[in-house]
């Protein structure tokens, strides 16, 4: 929650960008929403306050007993304008800081104060820029205050301890219920609806960092933390549900309360099952019921739209099989071709393919999207084949039609002999005649290989999963030591070699190894090629590890010196190697008996 508040303005503010950048930003953020005049401001004592009291949560403190009077004594100074302080940048940023070090009971009387006598203020600070954030701030301290609950002593629960805390979550429940469609609307206001959401759920998303400059923003979903919720949140949850339910077309019109509905479902199909039925039953409804063309489902329409498009996909994840056999037979029908060709529309098709892979209807879907596999292709649209392959991981007997028609649409099906060249196409996504031009095949193997992408890497990673790989594995030992080296040492290719030389037998890893045998060296010294050998190490006979440590042992002073190839030195214990041959030895073949005896204990 101590994130940058500027991150969601979506107008930037100009100039100030040198000297005095942090405190021009400041004095920009005063008052409500950042509009000057529009609140009384923090004097500048007061800033100046506030600054040093964010500088001194940055030191830390030595004893308990220093850390909760000082919180005390700064609550102090917010006791009486809480939303002027919470609706300045300086201030903000501060409670965010505070709140994790404050009491429970000392949280809500800090939500009390910015709710008002009827809570009716928390619209204003929900949809300020900065007091948003100290809203879901003080949100997330509710399992804070549930995991000290379930310790308190049945005399402390009689007193009420903390319930102050839980009367203002429901209160502010209560008020988004009540105004439900400004909140959601609103840029700020969604993220504490949203919050909200899951706290009543019994689930938090992980706590906003702020992004350092020059970092990359990680795209995963971040894990939700499950805790004991209130038995009051329950009720409270549902009524916000069947409120948002009730406003349906606003979420599907609006990309920012889209949002809201979508993180709803994620809770519901979490902790409320029968609740996310009841949801994704009638969100499909309303959008099913809507006016279209003639002979034209609705959602195909809605399936091909930026901010409506996220949020079928959210609810084609977390339907029942039921809704999903509904949603295929009465709208996706003959259509899916067309839609995986889409821009927008192939990603809730990707998501379809994903929910129904444990499903007979996902035969149907495989059938439709083979017939246009090559117009997909074409698009682009790797995201299609590459879960379509990953959920024939499931199908066995689909598996082979799937890898036909792959190396059909890469041109080296026939004669034979071209599907050795089947790998480098696969990783470059190119056809035979674009990869190795017009030649004839006997040079399909004077081209050294390239062009490795991140989703030809996908997709060879998706297709090692098969029960038959042959093709794969003879395409890879056909490769050069040099071109092995390459695709070991490569971000994506490294995952390829690792995929296929794990899922290899033993006496097919040892061809594969024996292909690689002097690159070891340049492979410990990779980056990505260290964790492709450490790796293949850890699945390695003890005869196949004393291959390996051959080659390596020598270099010792090139290994040694390199930041990657130390660590694989070490893990090797190539010292010992050298040294204590004999205790090496013995060593490898303990290790090599329990690894062996364990994964006949699991299989």
């Amino acid at each position: 929650m101590t994130e940058g508040t500027e991150e969601r303005n979506p107008r930037p503010w100009k100039g100030g960008e040198k000297n005095g950048k942090g405190r021009g930003k400041e004095e920009r953020g005063r008052g409500h929403g950042g509009e000057a005049g529009a609140r009384s401001r923090l004097d500048a004592m007061s800033v100046g306050y506030f600054r040093r009291v964010g500088d001194r949560l940055k030191e830390g403190f030595a004893e308990e007993e220093e850390k909760v009077l000082f919180v005390e004594n700064v609550l102090t100074e917010v006791r009486g304008r809480a939303l002027l302080v919470a609706t300045d940048i300086t201030g903000s940023i501060t409670l965010q800081q505070l709140l994790p070090l404050a009491g429970p009971s000392q949280v809500g009387e800090l939500l009390s104060e910015l709710g008002g006598a009827s809570g009716k203020q928390f619209r204003a600070a929900s949809c300020d820029r900065c007091g948003g954030h100290v809203l879901e701030a003080a949100l997330r301290q509710v399992p804070r205050w549930a995991e000290q609950t379930a310790e308190d002593t049945p005399e402390e629960a009689e007193a009420g301890h903390c319930g102050i805390l839980e009367a203002q979550v429901l209160a502010l429940s209560q008020v988004v219920t009540e105004e439900v469609e400004e909140f959601i609307t609103h840029t700020h206001g969604s993220h504490v609806v949203r919050t909200l959401t899951h706290l009543l759920g019994g689930c938090l998303e992980p706590e906003r960092s702020r992004t350092q400059p020059g970092g990359k923003a990680q795209k995963i979903t971040p894990p939700l933390t499950d805790f004991e919720a209130p038995a009051s949140f329950g009720p409270a949850l549902r009524r916000l549900a069947l409120c948002l339910l009730e406003h349906t077309h606003t979420c599907v019109r609006n990309a920012v309360s889209s949002a809201v509905l979508q993180a709803l479902l994620t809770v519901c199909h979490r902790k409320r099952p029968i609740l996310c039925k009841k949801l994704t039953k009638g969100i499909v409804g309303y959008l099913a019921s809507l006016s279209s063309a003639p002979g034209v489902s609705p959602l195909l329409v809605f399936l091909k739209d930026q901010a409506c498009s996220r949020l079928i996909e959210k609810i084609i994840q977390v339907s029942h099989k039921g809704l999903l056999r509904d949603l295929y037979k009465s709208h996706l029908r003959g259509q899916l071709v067309n839609l995986a060709v889409h821009p927008i529309a192939n990603f809730p098709v990707q998501r379809l393919t994903a929910a129904c892979s444990s499903y007979k209807m996902f035969l149907l879907v495989f059938k439709e999207l083979m017939e246009g596999l090559e117009a997909i292709l074409a698009a682009g649209h790797m995201g299609v084949i590459v879960q379509l392959a990953d959920s024939c991981v499931q199908w066995e007997e689909k598996q082979g039609q799937l890898l036909q028609c792959l190396l059909e649409a890469f041109h080296c099906a026939d004669p034979p002999s071209l599907q050795t060249s089947c790998l480098p196409l696969f990783l470059s996504l190119l056809t035979h005649e674009v990869y190795y031009g017009q030649g004839p095949a006997e040079g399909d193997t004077q081209r050294p290989l390239s062009d490795i992408c991140y989703n030809g890497s996908r997709l060879v990673q998706s297709l090692a999963k098969f029960k038959e790989r042959s093709v794969l594995l003879n395409s890879l030992r056909a490769l050069s030591p040099a071109d092995l080296l390459t695709l070991g040492t490569d971000q994506s290719g490294s995952h390829v070699l690792q995929a296929l030389v794990l899922s290899a037998s033993d006496k097919g890893r040892g061809k594969i190894l024996r292909r690689l045998e002097g690159q070891y060296v340049q492979l410990a010294c990779s980056r990505f090629g260290s964790r492709v050998l450490e790796a293949v190490w850890a699945i390695a006979t003890v005869s196949q590890k004393q291959g390996i440590a051959q080659e390596l042992a020598p270099s010792e002073s090139v290994l040694r010196s390199d930041q990657f190839a130390r660590h694989v030195w070490g893990k090797f214990g190539l010292t010992h190697f050298g040294k204590r041959r004999g205790q090496w030895l013995e060593f490898q073949t303990g290790q090599s008996k329990k690894r062996k005896m364990f994964s006949d204990i699991l299989e």
